[in-house]
């Protein structure tokens, strides 16, 4: 198995699991990413928030868009775990550099992001107090 097989499940293509933390509110964020993704070509297939403050989304993209999609997740204030970087690196390097003629297949994410906006607000009262 070589390292851009890593990602890849049996006929589904590239299937990756990630977890992440953010301090937007659940519903705000939902709607930016659910926006973006759209945006760039992606296509949504399941949003939502618990009482807890879980965002869980799953989508799908074309493997040539996998730089705009991670860009817009980080720049959405999501924080992605260390093995969440590590899948979008070898996705994109796979993608760009070793597999260029496979750019129209398909990934998927399934995202969990757990939110913590009461923590935005605090620091944002304390910044306003200096």
């Amino acid at each position: 198995m070589n390292n851009c097989d890593v990602g890849k499940k049996a006929g589904t293509g590239w299937a990756m699991e990630m977890k992440a933390i953010c301090t937007q509110e659940p519903e705000l964020l939902m709607q930016t990413l659910t926006s973006a993704i759209l945006g760039r070509g992606g296509w949504v297939l399941f949003r939502g928030a618990d009482d807890g403050g879980v965002v869980n989304m799953f989508f799908e993209f074309e493997r040539n868009a996998c730089v705009d999609i991670y860009s817009l997740l980080t720049s959405s204030g999501v924080e992605l775990g260390r093995s969440g970087h590590a899948q979008f690196a070898q996705l994109c390097q796979c993608t760009h550099s070793l597999h260029p003629d496979c750019g129209a297949d398909i990934a998927s994410i399934d995202l969990e992001i757990q939110t913590y906006p009461a923590a935005k607000a605090a620091s944002s009262r304390a910044s306003n107090r200096l």
